[in-house]
C-alpha cells in the first residue's frame, strides 16, 4: 500500500515535469489558401483610415484576431504582393482575403473579380 508521502511526492514530480516542459513555438509563417477579391477601404476595423492606392487587405474573421498591423504576402502564379492587415472582411470564408483593387491589379486583372491565392503572415 502507498503512503500518502508517496503519492505527494509522486505528484509533484509529475506536476513539477508538466510545468517546466517547454512548449512548442512557431517561428515559420502561417500558410493560407483562399480567393482573393478587392473593395473600396475606408475607415478599417484596425482603427486607421486607407484609401484604395494603399497596398491594404481584410482579413476574414477566421483569420484577423491579433494581426492588425502586419504584412502579408499574397502569392498567385508566380506573382506576389504585400499588403498591411487593417480591416476585417465579414463575409469572407477562412482563407478567403478581400485587397484593395491597387494590390489585386498587381496580382490580376481586376475584370476576373475573384481568384485564387496562397497567402502568409508572420
Amino acid at each position: 500500500m502507498f503512503s500518502l508521502a508517496q503519492i505527494f511526492v509522486a505528484l509533484s514530480c509529475t506536476i513539477g515535469y508538466t510545468l517546466a516542459a517547454p512548449t512548442p513555438q512557431s517561428t515559420s509563417a502561417s500558410s493560407h489558401s483562399g480567393d482573393l477579391t478587392y473593395y473600396q477601404p475606408g475607415l478599417g476595423a484596425c482603427g486607421e483610415t486607407n484609401s484604395d492606392s494603399e497596398h491594404v487587405v481584410a482579413l476574414s474573421v477566421a483569420d484577423y484576431d491579433g494581426n492588425c498591423g502586419k504584412t502579408i504576402q499574397i502569392n498567385k502564379d508566380g506573382k506576389t504582393a504585400s499588403a498591411l492587415v487593417a480591416d476585417k472582411c465579414m463575409g469572407c470564408a477562412a482563407g478567403s482575403i478581400d485587397v484593395s483593387s491597387t494590390v489585386f491589379e498587381s496580382l490580376a486583372d481586376l475584370s476576373e473579380g475573384r481568384v485564387k491565392v496562397t497567402w502568409t503572415i508572420s
